[in-house]
């Protein structure tokens, strides 16, 4: 299979590499129902509450929010906008996660939502919590490299 595949970025939870250690990423597909994929192909929707549990040796998707089509009628209309998303994963994939969180302080993040090949998927990450001090040095150094760039360009 080719890796240049055209990838469009949908959206990206830029808050969970700040406030989680991002270790492991896995690609998901994403089952959906009537005009979210279209929700999705316009962009709207929100991943900053995302996580993943595993139930019964199936991933799911919650908290994330699609906003519901507009132009949608009938049976295809939503009715909740946080619903519970299955992600398509392998079973290999399955277990490996669960793993990961039987660890402790370990979670699944979803980091962001693209569209491949027409097909709307998920990447999430196996992620564990930052505290307060790691943030502070997060933010110090992304300021330390901002003020870095700036001195080059002047």
């Amino acid at each position: 299979m080719p890796e240049d595949i055209p990838v469009k970025v949908v959206a990206t939870n830029r808050r969970a590499s700040f406030d989680y250690f991002l270790q492991d990423r896995y690609e998901a597909g994403l089952a959906l129902n009537g005009g979210e994929i279209k929700s999705v192909r316009a962009g709207k929707l929100d991943l900053r509450d995302a996580y993943v549990v595993i139930r019964n040796g199936e991933a799911w998707l919650l908290n994330m929010h699609i906003s519901p089509y507009e132009l949608a009628t009938g049976f295809s209309k939503p009715t909740d906008e946080r619903r519970e998303r299955k992600l398509l994963l392998h079973r290999k994939e399955i277990g490996q996660i669960a793993r990961g969180v039987d660890q402790k302080g370990f979670t699944v993040v979803a980091t962001r939502v693209y569209l491949k090949r027409g097909r709307a998927k998920v990447e999430i990450a196996l992620a564990k919590g930052k505290h307060q001090y790691d943030k502070r040095q997060s933010i110090a150094r992304r300021e330390s490299e901002r003020d870095v760039e700036r001195a080059m360009r002047d």
